[in-house]
């Protein structure tokens, strides 16, 4: 899932999880049950907002906002080397 990709609504919270981990913490901070639970590869971001009756465009700035700074933080992702001659 690319980082434009997942900004669909119907995203569904399974595949934004597992692409984006650094996402889970912002399911925590509003104390969703999102995480590890059994119905999240089939519930959508607008899902969980709407049973969370949370704002959606706000909850997708901050799921934005800890992709961007995964991305700033990180590395290369595992299992994908460093472009030739980054080390220099």
């Amino acid at each position: 899932m690319s980082k434009a990709s997942w900004k669909n609504p119907d995203a569904t919270l399974d595949a934004l999880m597992r692409d984006w981990p650094a996402t889970i913490e912002v399911f925590m901070r509003h104390k969703m049950l999102c995480v590890g639970c059994l119905v999240n590869p089939f519930h959508t971001i607008d899902d969980a907002c709407t049973e969370y009756r949370l704002d959606l465009d706000d909850f997708i700035a901050e799921l934005d906002a800890a992709i961007a700074a995964s991305i700033e933080t990180a590395g290369p992702r595992p299992g994908k080397s460093a472009p030739a001659g980054a080390d220099r």
